[in-house]
């Protein structure tokens, strides 16, 4: 059976291949794209749903415009606010390790500084290096299950602020020159910071799931103490190995994931060889908390 043979075709149980017991799923056999029939894309939605993140190999037929027709067909495109956008297209930001900004090597969720942050990230591998380059996803609804109940009623009652300005060389002390000029001249050129509770519930499954990762600068109403042990316990169970699943690029692999109901860690142990893998996010929702109540954007630049 050849990709090309079941185009447009419903996904069937047998292409669907778990790759862990909590997170991850290869869907094979299928070629993405535009095109497909409105049953293949509910069936996709359905998976992502259920599995987080989804796989595929193969998909050497996308280009740019392929990547974006086909992400259009799972939500409204949501460009970058800060990071410019490949020429020609609407929505695709280029994260080349070769520049700045191109090794996301902290556990984030994407773009949580904003009110409504993205609902689901489409990433396209361009150039993978011959060893290296992984990356690692975490299952955040898994993450709150498995908290005992008394954190679980702390994490309920918490708010956090989450901000795209912060001590870049202090979270990662082994960047480069470049990547942190880049930070602070690009993706912090503009101040976003919004408070959100620190569980969510998902808009579409009703489940509950931990929103931190490394854009949280503290808790609200706690030191900066009291933030980052807090911070660490719950994220430790974030970034618990029986949560997570790690992949193993190649050369156009697309991986979809859930950025409401995940972290992500792009592995920087490639050196100095060449990646480059192309992003698309789809536009979210204002999270909100189990009583209720939604996120609150502190700084919100002008457009």
């Amino acid at each position: 059976m050849t990709i090309r043979e079941t185009f447009g075709d419903v996904i069937t149980p047998e292409q669907v291949f778990q790759v862990s017991a909590r997170i991850g799923a290869e869907v094979r056999g299928i070629a993405l794209g535009g095109q497909l029939d409105d049953a293949t894309i509910a069936r996709i939605h359905d998976l992502l749903l259920r599995h987080k993140v989804l796989f595929f190999r193969g998909q050497d037929h996308l280009d740019d415009a392929g990547q974006e027709g086909f992400a259009r067909r799972l939500g409204a495109l949501d460009p970058h606010p800060t990071q410019k956008v490949v020429a020609g297209s609407a929505s695709i930001l280029e994260l080349d390790a070769s520049r700045g900004g191109g090794r996301a090597d902290a556990w984030h969720t994407d773009v949580t500084f904003v009110e409504a942050y993205p609902k689901i990230s489409v990433l396209r591998g361009v150039t993978i290096p011959a060893f290296g380059g992984d990356t690692i996803w975490s299952n955040t609804a898994a993450a709150y299950e498995n908290l005992p109940q008394w954190l679980r009623q702390l994490a309920e009652n918490l708010w956090a602020v989450h901000s795209n300005a912060y001590d870049y060389a202090a979270q990662r002390p082994q960047a480069s020159e470049r990547d942190k000029t880049y930070h602070a001249e690009v993706f912090a050129s503009k101040v976003y910071e919004t408070e959100h509770p620190v569980v969510r519930i998902h808009p579409e499954t009703g489940e509950r799931t931990l929103l931190l990762g490394s854009f949280v600068q503290r808790i609200s109403g706690l030191s900066r103490t009291e933030s980052q042990q807090i911070y660490d316990l719950l994220q430790s169970y974030v970034t618990a190995p029986e949560n997570t699943v790690r992949w193993r690029w190649q050369k156009n692999d697309v991986v979809i994931w859930d950025n409401r109901a995940t972290q992500h860690y792009a592995v920087n142990d490639y050196g100095d060889a060449h990646r480059v893998v192309r992003r698309i996010t789809l536009e979210g929702d204002i999270p909100r908390s189990i009583d209720g109540r939604s996120s609150v954007a502190r700084i919100k630049p002008a457009a």
